[in-house]
C-alpha cells in the first residue's frame, strides 16, 4: 500500500514537471495563427468524452470565439505557433490526426484518457520538434509505430500502463508491444532522451538485445522505468552508474536476472526498484555511497526466483533520505542493521520480512517515529522474550507484520498507547487466543491471524465495523450462526475478503447473509456437507473457494443445476471459482460458460457427469480443471475461443473424441487429456500449437504415426507424455528441435526404432521413459562429451534392445553423475502451479506411480532387453542414481565391486541373468540399500551379512544354488565357504 503510495507521488511529481506552464500563456492571447486554431478545432471535433469506453457527449472544452493560445490545455510561444497540448485525465476518445499539423508542437500530454485503439495509424514523425510526449494509460494497444523512433528531440517519452485504462474501465485488458520497430531501433537515435517510461509494454520478443545497447545509446538518461515488460538477459550493471542517473524501475521481469555493481560516492540514484526480478548476488557494502537514495526495493516473490544473499550492510541505516525499503523475500541473513531515528530520520517503510535474518530485534528500531509499515515476519529471531508491546512505540506505526514469530503477548503495559492500526498480520504466531489489543484499534481494516492455535468463540469485538480484510484460516474457532453486538459494535463489518480456510467449519457462517459486498470468500478444507445455501451466491462474489469440503449440490432447491436460473448463474463478476474435492454430482452448471469475467474454473475430482458446457462466452478463461470426474462426449469447440486459456486439465474422464486439433491457435498452452476415450491419429496444422507447454495425452486410444511436423511447430514443449496409447512407426527426428524438453514419457506403445541417440543434445531433458515398446538395436552413442547433461530417470525396459551396454553409454549419462546436496529444500520437474510432472517407474520391485517427480530421484531402468556382457566399472561414475534395475537380460560374470561406490542406491536389482562368482563385501557399504534381487543368477560362496544385507530376505537370493549363509537356510562350511551338503527341504 506504501508502495503504491510513493509510486503514485512520483508519478504527479514526473507530470508537474511535464505540465504546460500558464504563466508562458499571459500576453499571448492576440497571437494565435490560423492554421494553430483550424488544427484545434478539427481536433475538438473528433474527440468526445468516452466514461467506460461509452460516448457520452461531443468534447466542448474550448470557445471558438476566443483565442486559441488562452485555451484550457493549450500552450503557444511568441509568434502564435501551438507548442504545448495537455488533454491529459479527461476521459476522452475519438481520434487525434489534426494534432500532427501542428508542427511546432514539443509537448504532447494524453495520459489517462480512454482512446482503446492502435497507435500505427499516426503520424508521429510529423513533430520532429516534440520533446515530450505521454500517452500513458490511455488504452493504447499493439505495435509501437516506428514513426515514434524518428522524433529524436525527444527529452521525456511515456507509453506506460495501458493495462491501468483497461483495469479502470474494467474491460478485457490489452497492451502496447515492441517487434517492429524493436527496442534497439525505437530508441537509437534519441540521444537526448532523459526520461523512458515503457511500463507495461511487452518486449519480451527482444531476448536480451534491448539491455545491450541501452546504456550506449541514452547517456543522458536519467529516469528508466520498464516494470512489467516481460524482460530477460542480464541487467547491465553500466545503467546504475549513468552520470545522471535517478530512477531505475526494472521490477516484476521474473525472467530479469542481474547483479548490483559497487556504486561509486556521489551516485545520483533516488530510486532503485528491482522487485519480481531474477537478481542475485549481494548487496554491496557501497550502497552506502547513495546518500540521495529514498526507495530501494529488492523483494521477491518466491522460491523460483534467484535471491540476494548475504548480510545486510549496516551502513543502510545510516541513508538518511530514505524513505522505503523493502528486502523481503530474499536470503539476506545476519543481524537487522542498527536503524535509528537519527540515520533513517524520514524511513516510513520497512519491510525485512521472508529471510533468514537472526539475532535480536536492535531497540534503536523502536526510536523510528515516522515508520509507518514494519514488516519482520518469517525470519530466525531469537528475541523470545521480547514482548509485543515493544512495537506500540513506534506511535505512527500503521501496518505491523510480524507472522512466525515468537513474542511474548504478556499483560499489556497500561501506561502504553497502541496506534491506531489500519493492518495487522500475526500468522504462526503460536497464539492460543485472541489478543486483547484489538479491542481498542478502531481503525483495522486487514486483519491476518491465520495458522495459529486459536480456539473456541470469536469474541464479538473481534469484528470491527471498520474490518475490510479478514484471514482467520487454520485455527480451530466456532463461529456461531448468529453474532449478538453490543453498543460498543453496533452493526458486524461489511468485508469485502474473508478466508476461514481448514478452520473446522462444518455449516457455512450464518452472518455471511448480510455480507452484500464480499469480493473473496474461502472455506476451504472445511467439514461442510450438504447443498450450498442460495444466500451464499452473493453478486459481489469474484473469487470464491469451497474446496475440499463434502459438498452434494451447488443449489439448494433444485438438482438441476444445469438451470441458467440456477443461483450461482447470478455471480456476473465471479473470476474465480474453485468447488474440486467435494461429491458435487449431476452437469455442470451451463452458465458457467457464459460468465465473461471469470478465469479460473477449478471443479476436479468430484461425481459430475454429462458433457462439459460450451465455454463461448468465458472469453478471459485463463485454467480450466474438471479432472476426475465423470465427464463424457466431445470436448466443446467454443473452448477455441477462449484466448486467454493455458491450462486445460480434463484427465480421468470419459470423453470420447479426436485429438482437438482446433485448439492450436491458443497463444500459450497447457493440454491435459489423461486417462480418457480420444482416439485416432495425432493430426496437425501448420503453425499450429506456437506455444504449447505442456501435453498430456497418455492413456488413450490414440493410433499412428507421430508426425514430423507436429514436433517442427511444437518447439516450445517442456513435457510429452503419451504414454498408454497405440502409437507406431519411427520416432520423429524433429523431436530434436524441443529444445525445452523436459520429460519425454513415450511408454507403452508399438513404436518400432533403433535408441534415439539425437535426444542427448536436449540441454534440459530429465525424464526419458521408452518402456514397453518395440525399440531395437544396440544402444550407441558418437563422442560428445555433453550427451545427457540432466537427465536423471531412464527407462528402457520391456524392449528389443541388444548388445553389450558400452562404457560409451555409462559416461553419457552426465545427469547421473552429480549428487544433488539440496535435500533440505527439495525441488521438482516442472514444478508450476497448474501442473507438476508425473510418473511412474519400477522401484523396489513394484510399479510405482509418482506424482510429482524430485529432481533427486535418479532412476536407470535397463531390464526386459537382450543386453549381454559384462557389467562395467564404469557404472561407478553414476553416484547419483537411486534405482538401478539391469534384471532380465544376458548380463554375465562377476557382479563388480564397483557398485559399492554407487551410495546412494536403494533398490538394486540383477535378476534372471548369468551373473557368477561371489558377492563382493563392499556392497555392504551401500547403507540406503532397502531393496536387493539377485535371484536366478549363477553366484556362489557366503552372503555377506553385515548393514543391510542382514535384512534381506530368501527372495533376494533364490535360484543361485551355490549361495549359502543367512538368510538362506543353506549353510557354509567355514573354511572357503564350501557349502555343506543341502538337506532335503533346503531352497535350492
Amino acid at each position: 500500500m506504501e508502495n503504491l503510495g510513493i509510486l503514485t507521488a512520483l508519478f504527479f511529481l514526473f507530470s508537474s514537471s511535464t505540465s504546460l506552464h500558464p504563466s508562458s500563456q499571459t500576453n499571448l492571447q492576440n497571437h494565435c495563427l490560423d492554421d494553430q486554431r483550424s488544427a484545434l478545432l478539427q481536433l475538438q471535433h473528433h474527440l468526445y468524452y468516452a466514461p467506460n469506453f461509452t460516448f457520452s457527449s461531443k468534447l466542448e472544452l474550448w470557445d471558438p470565439n476566443t483565442q486559441c493560445c488562452s485555451w484550457k490545455g493549450v500552450t503557444c510561444d511568441a509568434l502564435g505557433h501551438v507548442i504545448g497540448i495537455d488533454l491529459s485525465y479527461q476521459n476522452l476518445s475519438g481520434s487525434f490526426y489534426s494534432i500532427f499539423n501542428l508542427h511546432h508542437l514539443q509537448r504532447l500530454n494524453l495520459a489517462a484518457n480512454n482512446f482503446n485503439t492502435t497507435l500505427f495509424q499516426y503520424g508521429f514523425g510529423k513533430l520532429p520538434n516534440l520533446t515530450h510526449l505521454d500517452l500513458s494509460a490511455s488504452c493504447f494497444h499493439d505495435q509501437i509505430p516506428v514513426g515514434i523512433s524518428y522524433l529524436t528531440r525527444l527529452v521525456s517519452l511515456n507509453l506506460s500502463y495501458q493495462d491501468d485504462c483497461y483495469w479502470r474501465n474494467d474491460q478485457s485488458s490489452a497492451s502496447l508491444k515492441l517487434e517492429k520497430p524493436n527496442f534497439k531501433t525505437l530508441i537509437k537515435k534519441m540521444r537526448s532522451l532523459r526520461e523512458l517510461y515503457l511500463d507495461g509494454v511487452n518486449i519480451s520478443s527482444q531476448s536480451s538485445e534491448w539491455c545491450e545497447t541501452t546504456s550506449l545509446s541514452l547517456p543522458k538518461l536519467s529516469v528508466l522505468s520498464m516494470s512489467n515488460c516481460d524482460l530477460n538477459g542480464h541487467f547491465p550493471a553500466e545503467f546504475f552508474l549513468l552520470p545522471k542517473m535517478q530512477r531505475i524501475d526494472i521490477s516484476d521481469n521474473s525472467r530479469l536476472m542481474g547483479q548490483l555493481p559497487e556504486f561509486p560516492i556521489n551516485n545520483t540514484l533516488e530510486v532503485l526498484s528491482l522487485q519480481y526480478t531474477n537478481f542475485s548476488g549481494k548487496l554491496p557494502e557501497s550502497i552506502s555511497n547513495l546518500k540521495l537514495l529514498r526507495v530501494l526495493t529488492l523483494s521477491k516473490l518466491s522460491l523460483n526466483f534467484n535471491s540476494i544473499s548475504g548480510s545486510i550492510p549496516p551502513s543502510i541505516a545510516n541513508l538518511s533520505n530514505l524513505v522505503e525499503l523493502d528486502l523481503s523475500g530474499n536470503n539476506f541473513n545476519g543481524l537487522i542493521p542498527p536503524f535509528h531515528r537519527s540515520g533513517v530520520p524520514n524511513l516510513a517503510y520497512l519491510d525485512l520480512s521472508r529471510n533468514r535474518l537472526s539475532g535480536s530485534i536492535p531497540s534503536s528500531l523502536f526510536t523510528l517515529s515516522t515508520l509507518q509499515t514494519l514488516s519482520l515476519g518469517y525470519n530466525s529471531f531469537s528475541d523470545y522474550q521480547l514482548k509485543l508491546d515493544m512495537f506500540f512505540q513506534l506511535n505512527n506505526l500503521r501496518f505491523l507484520d510480524l507472522s512466525n514469530m515468537s513474542l511474548l503477548i504478556g499483560s499489556h503495559n497500561k501506561s502504553l498507547t497502541f496506534p491506531q492500526l489500519e493492518g495487522l498480520a500475526l500468522r504462526s504466531f503460536n497464539l492460543t487466543e485472541f489478543p486483547e489489543f484489538i479491542k481498542s484499534q478502531n481503525k483495522l481494516t486487514s486483519l491476518h491471524l491465520s495458522n495459529n492455535r486459536i480456539h473456541g468463540l470469536d469474541p464479538n469485538w473481534l469484528w470491527k465495523t471498520t474490518l475490510i480484510w479478514v484471514d482467520l484460516s487454520s485455527n480451530r474457532i466456532d463461529i456461531p450462526n448468529q453474532i449478538a453486538f453490543d453498543d460498543a459494535i453496533s452493526s458486524f463489518p461489511m468485508l469485502r475478503w474473508l478466508h476461514l480456510q481448514s478452520c473446522n467449519i462444518s455449516t457455512f457462517p450464518a452472518f455471511r447473509k448480510s455480507q452484500e459486498s464480499l469480493e473473496d470468500l474461502d472455506l476451504s478444507n472445511n467439514k461442510i456437507s450438504g447443498a450450498v445455501p442460495n444466500w451464499v451466491w452473493k453478486k459481489s462474489l469474484q473469487s470464491l473457494n469451497l474446496s475440499n469440503n463434502s459438498l452434494t449440490s451447488l443449489d439448494q432447491f433444485s438438482s438441476n443445476q444445469d438451470s441458467l436460473r440456477a443461483p450461482i448463474c447470478n455471480l456476473s463478476q465471479l473470476q474465480s471459482f474453485d468447488a474440486s474435492f467435494n461429491k458435487l454430482s449431476g452437469s455442470i452448471p451451463s452458465c458457467l460458460g457464459n460468465i465473461n469475467t471469470l478465469s479460473f474454473l477449478y471443479l476436479q475430482q468430484n461425481n459430475f457427469s454429462g458433457s462439459i458446457p460450451d465455454f463461448g462466452g468465458a472469453t478471459q478463461l485463463y485454467a480450466l480443471k474438471l479432472k476426475d470426474n465423470k465427464l463424457e462426449g466431445k470436448l466443446p469447440r467454443s473452448l477455441a475461443n477462449c484466448t486467454m486459456l493455458y491450462a486445460v486439465n480434463l484427465g480421468n474422464n470419459t470423453l470420447h473424441d479426436t485429438f482437438p486439433l482446433w485448439l492450436g491457435k491458443l497463444p500459450g498452452l497447457m493440454v491435459l487429456l489423461r486417462a480418457n476415450r480420444f482416439y485416432g491419429p495425432i493430426k496437425h496444422l501448420e503453425n499450429n500449437f506456437p506455444k504449447l507447454d505442456v501435453l498430456d495425452i497418455a492413456s488413450n486410444n490414440f493410433s499412428g504415426q507421430l508426425s514430423i511436423e507436429f514436433f517442427q511447430a511444437t518447439h516450445k514443449l517442456r513435457s510429452l507424455k503419451i504414454n498408454g496409447n497405440n502409437l507406431e512407426g519411427k520416432l520423429p527426428r524433429s523431436l530434436a528441435n524441443c529444445k525445452k524438453l523436459e520429460v519425454l514419457d513415450l511408454g507403452k506403445n508399438m513404436i518400432h526404432d533403433t535408441f534415439p541417440y539425437w535426444l542427448v543434445k536436449l540441454p534440459l531433458l530429465k525424464v526419458l521413459i521408452l518402456r514397453s515398446n518395440r525399440f531395437y538395436g544396440s544402444i550407441k552413442f558418437f563422442e560428445d562429451g555433453n550427451a545427457f547433461p540432466m537427465l536423471h530417470i531412464l527407462d528402457l525396459a520391456y524392449n528389443n534392445f541388444s548388445g553389450e551396454v558400452s562404457v560409451d553409454f555409462f559416461q553419457s549419462l552426465r545427469g547421473m553423475m552429480v549428487i544433488d546436496g539440496n535435500k533440505v529444500k527439495p525441488s521438482y520437474v516442472g514444478d508450476n502451479y497448474y501442473y507438476k510432472d508425473s510418473v511412474t517407474i519400477m522401484n523396489r520391485g513394484f510399479e510405482i506411480f509418482y506424482q510429482k517427480i524430485l529432481t533427486l530421484l535418479t532412476c536407470l531402468d535397463l531390464s526386459n532387453n537382450n543386453f549381454h556382457g559384462r557389467i562395467l566399472e564404469e557404472v561407478q561414475d553414476l553416484k547419483s542414481l537411486h534405482v538401478l534395475n539391469l534384471s532380465y537380460n544376458g548380463l554375465f560374470g562377476p557382479i563388480p565391486s564397483a557398485l559399492g561406490s554407487l551410495t546412494e542406491l536403494e533398490s538394486l536389482d540383477l535378476s534372471r541373468n548369468s551373473f557368477s562368482g561371489k558377492i563382493f563385501p563392499q556392497l555392504t557399504s551401500l547403507t540406503f540399500l532397502a531393496v536387493l534381487n539377485l535371484s536366478y543368477n549363477q553366484l556362489d560362496g557366503r552372503i555377506p551379512e553385515s548393514n543391510q544385507f542382514g535384512t534381506f530376505s530368501n527372495d533376494s537370493y533364490i535360484g543361485n544354488p551355490r549361495l549359502c549363509g543367512v538368510p538362506l537356510t543353506r549353510k557354509c562350511n567355514e573354511v572357503g565357504s564350501k557349502m555343506l551338503p543341502p538337506k532335503e527341504d533346503e531352497d535350492l
